[in-house]
């Protein structure tokens, strides 16, 4: 008997309803800890297996909780408005996954999905370079095919997940000399092994607790039964598929800092006095607040019109743009906002403002810069409107 809509809506609310008690209830207290000392939360990784947080997007065919994208989204909200830092431990290892999902062979979905979705094994994804940013094109990992193997070299860098995690979807050149460039690159299963080299992990202004590394890999032998699809050739393509649930989620991370700061400072304003009066009584602090609030709703309609659109099937690169533009520059303006609706007190590491402040800024970073993002958006809105 197939589920009602109405069956899969209260069982998603049930989810989120899940998560938000979790989040207050065991993550909240021990943030602080965790941020300030820049440490890996092993136990509340372990929570999240328990929850079903790593199979959150897997096909429930494969062990996952199989949520659309819209659901997921108001998950990463949830999350992020008390830790963003926590919501990356599972997003980069569910994009992995969900490239499997759509690009892998059958023996590659049989073999991994049911692994990632119970989190035993937990993934990354590796496209980054010390020289290839938003230009993915401009990578050098060579990927070299002998005796049924495909011999890696080459580096990666601002690689999440990849400490603690067991593998990565690794992006490499397999034809160095392909022209157009993209023909060249392949995707590739890669489990940690000999040669696979986990070097550094990146000290960071925020996003801490969460190791994000440079790899390197030293004639690292991957087998050919791992090149995602089967086909050499289509690593490019691969990769532009999960840029879009990619940005969907960078925006609801985004969205859900900025909710979390204007829940910070509604509450602080309601609390603190000056002159006489609740500092809400102040018309500064309420042209502020005002402000806030329209952004962060705002952002949400915007993350939530893309979201559904993926999950339509339908193509959202303008929508996922727009959404994680609005998401993150909201992130970015109440956290800078609640600061100084918070004052002094907002610079002391008591008060969990300047971690949202200092873990705002990521994001509009991540995921294509925002200035890149603007120009996909002008080119997308000419093109759908050509005159």
């Amino acid at each position: 008997m197939g589920m009602s809509s109405a069956d899969i809506d209260s069982n998603e609310q049930a989810i989120l309803d899940a998560i938000e008690v979790w989040v207050e209830k065991e993550v909240r207290p021990v943030v602080k800890k965790f941020d300030q000392a820049d440490e890996y939360p092993h136990d509340i990784v372990e929570q999240m297996k328990e929850l079903g947080l790593f199979g959150a997007t897997i096909g429930q065919e494969y062990g996952g909780l199989g949520l659309s994208a819209w659901t997921y989204a108001q998950i990463v909200m949830k999350v992020s408005s008390v830790w963003m830092a926590l919501s990356g431990i599972f997003n980069s290892h569910l994009i992995m996954a969900s490239a499997i999902e759509r690009s892998g062979t059958e023996e590659q979905k049989k073999k991994y999905l049911p692994l990632m979705a119970s989190g035993e094994f937990r993934g990354s994804l590796a496209l980054t370079e010390p020289n290839a940013g938003s230009d993915l094109q401009a990578i050098r990992t060579v990927a070299t095919l002998k005796d049924g193997y495909y011999v890696v070299n080459g580096s990666k860098t601002w690689i999440t997940n990849s400490l603690h995690g067991h593998g990565t979807l690794l992006l490499v050149k397999t034809d160095p000399e392909s022209q157009p460039r993209h023909k060249g690159m392949s995707m590739l299963i890669a489990e940690k092994g000999d040669g696979f080299i986990v070097t550094n992990k990146l000290k960071k202004m925020g996003y801490r607790s969460i190791a994000t590394c440079e790899l390197s890999f030293d004639d690292y032998r991957v087998p050919v039964d791992r090149l995602l699809g089967g086909e050499p050739g289509r690593g490019f393509i691969q990769t532009a598929g999960g840029l879009e649930l990619g940005r969907i989620n960078v925006a609801a991370r985004g969205a859900g800092i900025a909710e979390g700061a204007l829940k910070l400072a509604l509450r602080y304003a309601q609390e603190r006095s000056t002159f006489g009066k609740l500092i809400c009584n102040h018309q500064a602090v309420q042209l502020k607040l005002a402000d806030m609030v329209t952004r962060v709703e705002a952002a949400k309609r915007l993350i939530e019109q893309a979201a559904r659109k993926f999950d339509a099937g339908d193509r959202c690169d303008l929508e996922a743009a727009m959404a994680k533009l609005a998401g993150s520059e909201a992130g970015v303006f109440c956290a800078s906002e609640a600061m100084r609706i918070f004052g002094g007190y907002s610079y002391s590491v008591e008060y969990d403002i300047e971690r949202l402040y200092r873990d705002s800024m990521l994001m509009c970073i991540g995921e294509g810069s925002n200035e890149i993002l603007r120009t996909i958006i002008a080119k997308q809105l000419v093109e759908r409107h050509k005159i």
